[in-house]
Formats: structure tokens, C-alpha cells, sequence
């Protein structure tokens, strides 16, 4: 700020200056104006153009909910699908909110009233009160009335209702009104408990139950729960756990050795009434690690981007990606990684199938032999298991390398026996093509035999294939291979998927986006968990 007496002071020359300066100041303020102005327009459009993609993506899924009745589905096809498509317009609802949250308009008064939970369910009250009852000028305060809003509980076959009350208190003296918060809910001004949600989440994706058959199993609990109702949930819990199974994949990527693989599941395509082949990814940690961690990721084909998207490849802009080492089969997906700097290491297990067969089925004498040499593989695998990184690979180059080398001889020799094309050659070929990748464990303690690992952790989802028939989009897919990545998770590590889920949405509406991977399975505890 200039004192306008001083300016009385100043020469022409003075005067000058002082005017260039002010211009200048002035072209700068425009200038940084402009800019700002340009990034918010930018922001904005961008913003428009996604709520537009998400508003057309609701469009079509309505369409598509009210055109399946009319396809050749049947009914458990129908239930499934309907359901699913109930799930993705809550969370394309949140998704569009969170994007560009709109005041309340609507009168309170207008709203269609939440039909009053049965009075026969036993009830638990929650009282939550000030902490101090003393009013701010230092009179007391008197308790006026009470607020009282009701949460459906569930524990396995009995539901019960969480009575929250909050008091009402005033200064006679004031007339200063203090009453506790509304607890923190992951749905807001929900009914459900979050014992509730993680009751219907489990049972979705770790127990294969769809929603149409929770609807009956909480009708014989003593209250029906409509499956949109259920639906609404669901699709509620997977856009708030999103930031959470993000989180996770970062924690994974920040590991040197991970497994890979994949296995096929059906996904609906509406306006065909046939079934489409979709592609469940799965991702963890070994054995070996400390961190106990499986993360899964849903995707409409088997095309090997989707396994360089997930690594982060060939890297973004100032970020390398992931370049450790991948423990998969030979699946010619995984091949652009390995030119990407990822290191293959393959799969032994698989190797030994191949010959398992022949044993199996044809009784063949190059099968039996080969299983010998594996069979000594693995029965040194089976000693090391439990020693740190150095011992394992020192008894392996001591022990297994000699094997390895035998094996490989031997079989060398046999394929110079052979014809092209047939069976068993096909099987030596499989193992003599990769045997730097099969055989780089040897050489690296952090480094697993074979990819079994991975393979027990889709194995229980594939029990619960059947169940899954998602929409055409992959909205429903990819919140199921969510959801299930923080269940399968918690069971790595040991806990029991209701209580981990349970406490994680209790605690994730309050708990700071920076500290978010405080609540990751592998490092959370049950002591943490509210009784």
C-alpha cells in the first residue's frame, strides 16, 4: 500500500517507475488470474465429461434391468443379474455424488418415510451423551429431550436393534443447546449396522451366497430384506472400501516377488441371454514374505495388458512400475512384462503335471521317470520351507542343483528319441523351453518352486463360480474381486473375515485417507476390533 503523501514527494522520474511497477503487478495479478481460471474450467469439464459417462452407464443399466425380463435367462440368471445391476446404479449413484455433491433440496417432510423396524426384535440402547454438562458461561445444563435413531443388527440367524439416543441439552441461563454427534456410519443415515453389512458382504463373496438367497435366509431370521435393499448396500460398502483395496495393490507392488495367475469366470452379456468369458486376475505375496497379501482384479478378457496395467508397466511418467519377480505359468500374457525389465520365474508344478499325465493316463515310462527327478525336488523343498532366504539357497545350489542338472540331461536324451507332436514330447519341450525360468529358483531363497500358492487362493473362489453371472459391465466384477481381495486377505493372515470387515467399517468413516493402511489385514489385530 503506497501512502499517498509520500506520492506527493516524488519526482516525474519516480512517478515513472512507480506506474511500470503497478502495471506490471497488475499484468501479473490478470495473468495468474487467467491461469486459475483456465485450470477450474479444466477441472470442470473433465469433471462434466465423467459424471456424463457415469449418468450414460446408469442409463444403459436400467435399460438393461428392465429389458432382461423379456431374455432367455432363467430364473437363479435373472436373480443374479438383476441383483448385480441394482448393486452398479448404487455405485454409480455415490460415484456421480462424489463428483459433484448437490445441495439438499428436498424437504424433509417430502421424503418417503423408512417403515419403523418390527417391535418384537430385542433391543440394545446406545446411549451417547456430551462430555461435559456444564455449560459454557459455567451454569449446568439441563437435559431437555433426546434424539433416537435405530440401527437392524444381525448375528448369525437373530436380529436385534441398536437404539442410539442422544440427549438434548440446554442452559437455562443462555439458552445454549449441546447435544453428542451422530456417530459416523459408512452409510450414511443407513439402518444397517456395520456387524449387518459385513454380515451380507461375507456371505456374498467369501461364502458364495447371492443376494436372493440372503433374502430368504433373513426372512427366516424373522425380517425380509428386499434384495434391492441388499443390493443398495453392497454397492454402498464397495465404493467406500475402494480406497482401502487400493492401498492394498500399493502394499503389493512394494514386494519384490509376487505370484500371478489367472482363472476364467462366466460374465452375462445382456441383450444375448449367453454367458460371456471373463477373467479373474490374482495377485500375492509368497509363502516366504512376511506380508500376507492377495489382491484380485476383474477384467473382461485374458489379454496380457491387463497384467502389465496392474504392475504399473511400462511405468508412468517419472514412475518405473514394478520390476521384481513374477512367479507364473507360460501363458503368453505375462510375456510383454518380462520384456518390460519383470523377472519370469516359473512354475515347477506345472512342469510336473505335463509328465503327471502321461504317468496317469498312458502309464508312460518317460512320465514315471520324470516324476522321480521331481519328486526329489520337492522332498528338498518340503526341508527348506521353514529356513530364512540364505540357508534355503545354500542346500538348494548344494542339494537341488545336482538334480536339476540330472534332470535336465535326462531329459534331453529322451527327446532325441522321440517324434514331433506327440505327447510327450510336448511335455519335455514345455520343460527344456523354460528351464532358466523354472530352475531360477535355485539360485534366489526368496524365490518359490511353483506357483501353487496363488492357485490355493483362487481355488475356493471357484467354488462359488456358479454365483458368478455380473452385468454387462465390469463395475460388479471389479467390486467383487474387491471386496474378496480384503476378505481372502484377512484370512491369509488369519482372521476371521466378519470381524475384520466389521471393524474396518466401523472405523473407515472416521478414519484420515492418510492412515487408510492402518486397516489392511495384514496389519490389522482383533484386539482392534469393538465387542
Amino acid at each position: 500500500m503506497i501512502d499517498e503523501a509520500h506520492i506527493h514527494n516524488l519526482d516525474a522520474q519516480q512517478l515513472r517507475h512507480l506506474v511500470r511497477t503497478l502495471i506490471a503487478e497488475a499484468a501479473d495479478t490478470l495473468a495468474s488470474q487467467q491461469a486459475e481460471i483456465g485450470r477450474k474450467d479444466r477441472e470442470i469439464a473433465f469433471k462434466q465429461a465423467f459424471i456424463d459417462k457415469l449418468t450414460h452407464e446408469m442409463a444403459v443399466l436400467k435399460r438393461l434391468k428392465f429389458a432382461a425380463q423379456s431374455e432367455a435367462y432363467s430364473a437363479e440368471q435373472r436373480s443374479l443379474l438383476e441383483e448385480a445391476i441394482d448393486t452398479d446404479l448404487v455405485a454409480l449413484a455415490a460415484d456421480i455424488e462424489q463428483a459433484q455433491p448437490s445441495p439438499q433440496t428436498q424437504d424433509d417432510k417430502q421424503k418417503p418415510k423408512r417403515q419403523a423396524l418390527p417391535a418384537s426384535l430385542p433391543r440394545r440402547e446406545i446411549h451417547h451423551e456430551p462430555n461435559s454438562t456444564t455449560c459454557h458461561c459455567g451454569c449446568q445444563l439441563k437435559r431437555i429431550g433426546q434424539d433416537v435413531a435405530e440401527k437392524l443388527d444381525y448375528v448369525p440367524g437373530v436380529f436385534s436393534v441398536e437404539r442410539h439416543i442422544r440427549g438434548k441439552w440446554v442452559c437455562a441461563q443462555c439458552e445454549t443447546l449441546v447435544q453428542a454427534p451422530v456417530p459416523a456410519h459408512v452409510i450414511d443415515k443407513g439402518i444397517p449396522t456395520a456387524g449387518l453389512l459385513a454380515q451380507v458382504l461375507v456371505a456374498k463373496y467369501a461364502d458364495h451366497l447371492p443376494l436372493y438367497r440372503q433374502e430368504n435366509l433373513f426372512a427366516r431370521a424373522g425380517l425380509a430384506i428386499a434384495r434391492s435393499t441388499l443390493a443398495h448396500w453392497v454397492g454402498q460398502c464397495g465404493v467406500q472400501l475402494q480406497p482401502l483395496v487400493d492401498a492394498l495393490r500399493t502394499e503389493l507392488l512394494k514386494h519384490s516377488v509376487l505370484h500371478a495367475d489367472e482363472t476364467p469366470v462366466a460374465m452375462l452379456k445382456p441383450g444375448k441371454g449367453k454367458t460371456h468369458r471373463a477373467y479373474l486376475w490374482s495377485y500375492c505375496t509368497t509363502a516366504y514374505d512376511d506380508t500376507k497379501a492377495v489382491v484380485f482384479d476383474f477384467a473382461d478378457s485374458r489379454a496380457g495388458q491387463h497384467a502389465r496395467d496392474f504392475l504399473g508397466l511400462p511405468g508412468r511418467v517419472g514412475e518405473d512400475g514394478w520390476h521384481g519377480s513374477l512367479v507364473c505359468d507360460d501363458y503368453s500374457g505375462y510375456k510383454a512384462c518380462f520384456e518390460m525389465g519383470v523377472t519370469e520365474a516359473g512354475c515347477l508344478a506345472h512342469a510336473r503335471r505335463k509328465f503327471h499325465e502321461l504317468w496317469a493316463n498312458h502309464q508312460s515310462t518317460v512320465g514315471e521317470g520324470a516324476l522321480k527327478f521331481f519328486m526329489q525336488l520337492y522332498a528338498i523343498e518340503r526341508e527348506v520351507r521353514q529356513l530364512d532366504a540364505g540357508e534355503r539357497k545354500r542346500i538348494r545350489q548344494e542339494r537341488s542343483r545336482p538334480v536339476a542338472d540330472a534332470l535336465h540331461l535326462w531329459l534331453s536324451e529322451q527327446r532325441k528319441k522321440l517324434p514331433e507332436g506327440s505327447a510327450t514330447a510336448k511335455a519335455i519341450d514345455y520343460s527344456l523351453g523354460r528351464w532358466r525360468a523354472l530352475t531360477r529358483y535355485i539360485d534366489d531363497g526368496n524365490l518359490p518352486a511353483d506357483n501353487n500358492w496363488v492357485e490355493n487362493q483362487i481355488r475356493p473362489i471357484a467354488i462359488g463360480r456358479n454365483n458368478w453371472l455380473f452385468a454387462g459391465s465390469l463395475r460388479a466384477g471389479k467390486r467383487a474381486a474387491a471386496v474378496m481381495s480384503l476378505v481372502h486377505s484377512a484370512r491369509l493372515n488369519g482372521h476371521d473375515p466378519y470381524a475384520y470387515l466389521k471393524d474396518v467399517l466401523e472405523r473407515l468413516p472416521t478414519q484420515p485417507a492418510s492412515r487408510v493402511e492402518e486397516l489392511l489385514p495384514h496389519r490389522w489385530r482383533p484386539e482392534y476390533a469393538t465387542i
